[in-house]
């Protein structure tokens, strides 16, 4: 059966769990997942809680509205959203195909529950995985000269495709604020531990430093360059034995995973957004 989840962050004060569970006990709803958190330092309470449609006394139509006195009571920023609804996914990439087309297959295999209508790359080599897998397939080439009129294209695409999520699997491109004030929200995959290694190269610049271990940072994309909201990472451990072409082939296989866990979390309304930070209910 369908569920609903309710994202909601406010200022920490006392009776909100018992507020946010009144609420769904009042129109005899069933909680099936409840998650909070309270963040001290910035005086906040998150949470996410999901509930059984099934015998809600509610219409969808009707939620919003009879959530909306609480949220104000409480002074909420939130979100509700529906399991059975299908998110639509834009996949941008350059040359590489590896966090593509892993992303394609979990997706063809039931695993993120999204369709992907899109991909939009800045070179013409990806064409034919696209068309494979039966994908639209745009190749939109960049230049600093004519960077704003290829961003016009892409935004344009992303109108036209209904994409409700821009997900860069590799896209070598740094975009622009005005592209990130105007599109959806945009998932990045960065090859290294954020902050460390910020920037180009951050293998061979690993690997000149002697590190023990590297890994792979998903975040939302923001204006400044790989600083936005981190949504996971993780590790492999690496030893004075790899060259760089052994830590490549090693993060290579970090960022399909850290990736992929970040779109299902975001998919899944798992993440929650404040000071350029996140709360992931995993």
């Amino acid at each position: 059966m369908p569920s609903a989840t309710l994202l909601v962050s406010c200022p920490d004060q006392k009776g909100l769990v018992a507020k946010l569970s009144a609420f769904i006990h009042s129109y005899d709803g069933n909680i099936i997942h409840a998650d909070h958190h309270t963040d001290p330092e910035a005086g906040l309470f998150l949470s996410r809680i999901e509930w059984d449609l099934q015998g809600f006394q509610l219409e969808r139509a009707e939620m919003i509205p009879a959530f909306s006195g609480i949220a104000r009571g409480i002074q909420a920023n939130w979100e509700l959203h529906f399991s059975d609804a299908c998110p639509r996914i834009a996949l941008w990439a350059s040359k590489q195909t590896h966090c593509l087309l892993d992303l394609i297959w979990r997706q063809r295999a039931g695993e993120l529950p999204a369709e992907i209508p899109l991909i939009i790359s800045n070179h013409p080599d990806l064409e034919s995985v696209a068309r494979s897998f039966g994908i639209d397939y745009h190749y939109i080439p960049v230049s600093a000269p004519q960077k704003a009129e290829a961003e016009a294209r892409q935004l344009a695409l992303l109108k036209e495709y209904h994409i409700d999520l821009v997900v860069l699997a590799k896209y070598m491109q740094v975009l622009s604020g005005s592209l990130l004030r105007h599109s959806p929200p945009v998932i990045n995959i960065h090859h290294s531990t954020l902050p460390a290694f910020a920037g180009a190269n951050p293998y061979h610049r690993a690997h000149q430093r002697g590190v023990k271990i590297i890994g792979a940072t998903a975040h939302y994309a923001t204006e400044d360059l790989d600083e936005g909201p981190i949504i996971e990472q993780d590790v492999v451990r690496v030893s004075h034995r790899d060259t760089v072409a052994d830590l490549i082939r090693k993060g290579r296989d970090m960022e399909r995973v850290v990736l992929a866990r970040a779109v299902r979390y975001h998919l899944e309304n798992r993440v929650l957004v404040y000071q350029n930070k996140t709360v992931v209910f995993a």
